[in-house]
């Protein structure tokens, strides 16, 4: 019977090497073979081991270097053949990042599968620019949307932002006229705060923050570029000054 090998759905986190657990660093250091994705921090491949075959499916919009088909392909072939194997995503697989889609075409060739969770995109830029997604004073729900994504006038968001309620949107860059526009049409205030993060947990993280009318205008002036979340809510108008304000309350 034929030695079949373990594909690892590994979770890369936001950008930041010490944000790995330690479940997946143990893996990129030892694998001999890793397929990764284009967002994965060129710090977190510099773990891997000296003669680890290191495969790039970098995807960009409108332009795969690998259809999605062809890289769950890719990666039971490899199995198959007997080795392991550690595809390599960021953030957390299982958030945006299709490692569903593989697990399950995986399972279905009979290929063993193992998913190591990251820390999502979304809980490593919150945290990096101390935006706390949830907050007993401003919001009690968050929810995760793809602002990239076909019929997206068509989503329904109903209910997703507002008061007491926080938006992070993924890959909303391109289409952030749309998403302001979809928005206040569904009824959110146009002074409602807005922050994007963008390269959230790295060196060259930025944090602009503005209202949601001026969305469109702060992603042009600014020139913000992937990867960057939006995230919509008062918990992005929390600022520094406000929370050491808060602080100095708490210690009387």
């Amino acid at each position: 019977m034929a030695i079949t090998g373990t594909i690892h759905l590994v979770g890369a986190g936001p950008g930041d090497p010490d944000l790995l657990t330690l479940r997946a660093a143990r893996l990129i250091e030892t694998a001999r073979i890793i397929v990764h994705d284009g967002l994965v921090d060129p710090a977190v491949l510099a773990l891997a081991h000296p003669h680890a075959e290191l495969i790039s499916v970098a995807k960009k919009r409108s332009q795969h270097t690998m259809p999605q088909e062809e890289i769950s392909a890719l990666l039971v072939r490899i199995a198959r053949s007997g080795k392991d194997v550690v595809r390599l995503k960021g953030g957390d697989p299982l958030i945006f990042g299709r490692g569903g889609e593989e697990a399950e075409l995986a399972r279905a060739a009979g290929v063993p599968v193992q998913i190591v969770p990251g820390i999502s995109a979304a809980n490593g830029a919150a945290a990096a620019s101390q935006i706390a997604l949830t907050h007993r004073d401003a919001s009690s729900i968050v929810s995760f949307v793809a602002g990239q994504c076909k019929g997206l006038k068509d989503q329904d968001w109903a209910g997703l932002a507002g008061k007491g309620r926080t938006l992070v949107i993924y890959m909303g860059v391109k289409t952030a006229p749309q998403i302001a526009e979809k928005l206040m049409e569904d009824g959110l205030a146009p002074e409602m705060p807005v922050a994007i993060i963008e390269n959230g947990a790295r060196p060259e993280m930025r944090v602009l923050r503005g209202p949601l009318a001026a969305l469109p205008d702060l992603v042009e002036r600014e020139n913000v570029v992937s990867p960057a979340l939006i995230v919509i809510g008062e918990v992005t108008a929390r600022t520094d000054a406000t929370l050491g304000a808060l602080a100095q309350e708490a210690a009387r």
